[in-house]
């Protein structure tokens, strides 16, 4: 039996509404009215219970599964989906077990499956979509666009196969971390006695022991979106978090988690801790080197809290090959990796060796290699850089914008800080004279 959903339609003529970021309203995609989303969230409150209170009853645990037949047509993939029945037209939806929000494709109702966010699975936050779908398309289009390295035909034979505005889950993770590390600074000192310079080090055992506290360390909770590109389009503004409501939700898809809390813990945990490392090691000031040699930190988070998140998610293909984009929801952050033009990427290095060549001629006439590998170096250098800013998308291992108290350096606070002199030692070379 069909799971039972509620579908979002304008109290003025039936039709769909839709959440607009522009606004904070909900539209009408016929009619034009709008409303506040409390008023929408009244006006379905009831309908949403009764929803969700039905899916309850219908055989606890097997509503919206598939009969033992289903299972033998559909195989494996029965066990990943769920069938909704959508309460305007009555077509019934075959979707993926996390889905908590689509479009009716029968009907073009927003439809939204309320016992997703039931109980423990209702989210604490939803951030509303602010950039619309143009906005998105806009983005992608200005993202490639300035790119030298990118093939010149990605721009004219890509296109935009798929975009979709997702409420994406994220938990968020609060807590502290207890930090401890001793390291080896040393104060260095050069003098010239003559054609001898002298160079005398004091070194130092430096110990520190601090705490620093963090504030929603996001970690996406869904399979279905990779953690390198979720993580590349923050940070979010968490001053604009609502207390999570479905009025939200129509117009937009959106997934329920299906990665839990504690698989999720991890990798905030290490983005905490490596932060912390980082804060701590920035303490030992007024040296001129620092060497960590014992480092350790202990995370602790506390309550974990749940949150629906706005992106779009653009996916286009070029030469065969799946590109696939992430915007930022609320702020318009783009990004995802490009493909790099061989003949470009070889052009522009030997452009930049050969000029860089030949005014290191006009600098060093009396050398011809050095001013070779000098522009080799610094060609090398530049599309190096060039090529990364095509790659863009990293899994993230710091999480500065979450710490308590502002920036990280900031946040930490010291319970032990002790800086022991241990040696001083003394080198001497001599300073070749240069030939006239």
């Amino acid at each position: 039996m069909a799971s039972q959903t509620s579908s979002y339609q304008c109290p003025a003529c039936t039709g769909p509404l839709h959440f607009d970021g522009k606004t904070g309203k909900l539209v009408c995609e016929y009619c034009g009215s709008a409303y506040d989303v409390k008023q929408i969230e009244e006006l379905y409150a009831g309908k949403n219970q009764q929803a969700a209170q039905a899916a309850k009853t219908q055989n606890t645990g097997s509503a919206g599964e598939f009969t033992a037949d289903e299972v033998a047509s559909w195989g494996q993939d029965a066990a990943k989906m769920k069938a909704y029945s959508c309460t305007s037209c009555g077509a019934e939806l075959i979707c993926e077990k996390s889905t908590a929000a689509t479009v009716c494709p029968y009907c073009a109702n927003p439809t939204i499956i309320p016992s997703q966010f039931d109980g423990i699975m209702k989210p604490d936050y939803v951030l509303p979509f602010k950039k619309t779908r143009e906005e998105a398309v806009a983005a992608l289009k200005n993202y490639y666009g300035k790119r030298f390295l990118l093939p010149g035909s990605f721009k004219s034979g890509n296109h935009i196969e798929e975009i979709q505005g997702v409420y994406v889950p994220f938990w968020m993770f609060n807590g502290t971390v207890n930090a401890s590390g001793t390291y080896e600074a040393c104060q260095e000192h050069k003098e010239r006695r003559g054609d001898t310079e002298i160079t005398t080090k004091k070194i130092y055992d430096v110990r520190r022991e601090g705490t620093i506290g963090f504030e929603k360390i996001p970690a996406d909770a869904s399979s279905r979106m990779p953690d390198d590109l979720m993580d590349s389009i923050e940070p979010y503004d968490y001053k604009e978090l609502k207390p999570f409501s479905m009025s939200y939700l129509p117009g937009y898809l959106a997934d329920k988690y299906d990665v839990d809390e504690k698989a999720s813990r991890d990798r905030a945990g290490k983005r905490a801790a490596h932060t912390a490392e980082q804060a701590l090691k920035g303490t030992v000031k007024g040296y001129d080197s620092v060497d960590t040699k014992v480092h350790h930190e202990d995370v602790s988070f506390g309550r974990t809290q749940y949150a629906l998140m706005p992106v779009w998610m653009l996916s286009t293909k070029w030469d065969g090959k799946n590109f696939l984009f992430a915007m930022n929801g609320q702020s318009g952050k783009m990004t995802g990796d490009l493909p790099v033009s061989t003949p470009k990427t070889a052009g522009l290095f030997a452009v930049l060796a050969a000029a860089l060549f030949f005014i290191g001629t006009l600098l060093f006439k009396d050398s011809i290699a050095l001013p070779l590998i000098i522009a080799l170096i610094i060609s090398g250098i530049v599309v190096l850089v060039m090529r990364s800013g095509m790659k863009p998308v990293v899994q993230k291992s710091q999480a500065n914008e979450y710490v308590v108290g502002g920036s990280a350096s900031q946040g930490m606070r010291l319970g032990l800080s002790t800086d022991r002199y241990v040696r001083t030692t003394q080198t001497s070379r001599k300073i070749e004279q240069k030939k006239k």
